[in-house]
């Protein structure tokens, strides 16, 4: 049997100094999960987790435990535990529940946004468009939720805007974005630009329809995404603690 290859999130881990607290290992290991390095799929070995962060597997286990409920960690008996995987559907889903979210948020934004808020929105514009620009599908991932955030934060609706991040989250491990074709992010863009006039001229009704088309135009786009690289489950998760 050939050895078993060290799991890739190991190696991401950043530790400033052994024993740190649970929350510590809990945003570290979120950290790594939402940026896209450590991808569906891939192990997390709770012995060499505790080892590097020099404690016992009880706070580890607690840590992999609250990103279960927040949709980030599988865990499969005798297997262990995984960076969640989710199924096409399961995928179509999220940004589903990320529409009907962010459109209430937007609606009272609109009405909210000062200007600052305004002005923030734009800077967020233009670092979308320096990603465009480059050619860097990371950074225009990164960028684009930022985009949006930008636009519904201003809605000071916490309880939604807390939900609305933790769908965005689930997504995070497959960064959709990158796995879609250049003129298919361009496109998706000219939705951005449109999006962003409508907001910065409080016309919410257009705002909420260029809004629901940049949605339906999204579900299409990941759609486009391979199902054979490992990134999407082909069968719905059966979830254990």
């Amino acid at each position: 049997m050939p050895p078993r290859r060290r799991s890739v999130l190991l190696a991401l881990l950043s530790i400033d100094a052994p024993g740190g607290s649970q929350l510590t290992i809990l945003d570290e290991l979120k950290r790594v999960i939402l940026s896209g390095d450590a991808p569906p799929g891939t192990p997390i070995p709770l012995n060499e987790v505790a080892e590097i962060f020099g404690v016992s597997r009880i706070p580890v286990r607690e840590s992999l435990k609250t990103l279960i409920g927040e949709g980030l960690v599988d865990h499969r008996p005798n297997l262990g535990y995984t960076v969640a995987q989710l199924t096409s559907a399961e995928l179509h889903e999220m940004y589903i529940v990320r529409e009907v979210l962010e459109s209430a948020a937007l609606a009272r934004a609109v009405e909210l946004a000062t200007d600052e808020d305004r002005q923030r929105a734009i800077e967020a514009n233009q670092l979308l468009e320096q990603s465009i620009t480059a050619d860097d599908p990371r950074e225009y991932h990164r960028q684009s939720r930022e985009f949006h955030m930008s636009l519904t934060r201003p809605s000071h609706m916490k309880r939604l805007l807390h939900m609305l991040d933790s769908a965005w989250n689930i997504t995070e491990p497959i960064q959709p974005m990158v796995h879609v074709a250049g003129s298919d992010r361009e496109t998706l863009h000219s939705d951005h630009r449109k999006m962003l006039e409508a907001f910065l001229t409080r016309d919410t009704a257009t705002l909420l329809d260029i809004a629901l088309e940049h949605h339906s135009r999204l579900n299409t786009v990941i759609s486009s995404i391979p199902t054979d690289t490992g990134l999407l489950a082909q069968s719905p998760r059966t979830i254990a603690e």
